[in-house]
């Protein structure tokens, strides 16, 4: 008998992993063998159930998405890793995959796109939504999209949640980091996009479609 597909389930919020896992269970030689709420959490449980394919969110406490899948591909360079988000981006795609992601879909994609995506990562094959790769021209316009594309994977999460609205304080315990290091991170967060304030970071991100106004 053909063994089932063993996936490892990752998200901070409980609803929608069980969303995830009902809509899993219907899906025939698919089982869910293991759920973790945060990053360090999903690192730890990889090595212990070794899942076929990792299913993770990357908006989550603690060390964040981007860096889970730098980490564990590090640490396993054949990780089959599928990202389901809310963030529909080109930037998010890109840094996922350029982490190490081999798929990127949303949360609000058709049901069959979830179990599609599962194939093909499972393959070793990259799959991204379709309607979420866009040109690489249009990806680099624009000297702040150009000077963000090349944040490191920590600057990208500091960068987001500041423009969040979000105290450093509140963006070091979230990170679990210490504030006088994400505060030297929103010094050379401003200083890359040339401005001053908190607001004004909040403005490059909507402009660019990284936050709804």
């Amino acid at each position: 008998m053909k063994r089932a597909v063993g996936i490892l389930l990752v998200d901070d919020h409980a609803v929608v992993r069980a969303g995830f896992r009902m809509l899993l269970s219907a899906s025939p030689g698919i089982e869910v063998i293991g759920e973790a709420e945060r990053g360090e959490q999903a690192i730890q449980l990889y090595q212990e159930v070794k899942p076929d394919v990792l299913v993770m969110d990357l908006s989550m406490p603690g060390i964040g998405g981007l860096e889970t899948i730098r980490r564990i591909v590090q640490r396993d360079a054949d990780a089959k890793i599928l990202v389901f988000s809310v963030h529909q981006e080109q930037v998010y795609v890109s840094r996922a995959l350029d982490a190490g992601a081999l798929g990127y879909i949303t949360k609000n994609s058709a049901p069959g796109i979830l179990a599609e995506a599962i194939a093909a990562v499972l393959q070793g094959v990259t799959y991204v939504e379709r309607g979420l790769m866009k040109s690489s021209g249009e990806y680099l316009s624009g000297n702040h999209q150009t000077i963000i594309a090349d944040f490191s994977p920590r600057e990208f999460d500091v960068f987001s949640l500041l423009a969040q609205g979000l105290t450093v304080h509140k963006i070091a315990d979230q990170l679990c980091l210490g504030h006088k290091t994400v505060a030297n991170y929103a010094t050379q967060i401003k200083k890359k996009l040339q401005v001053a304030t908190t607001t004004e970071l909040a403005h490059i991100a909507v402009n660019l479609g990284l936050m709804q106004r």
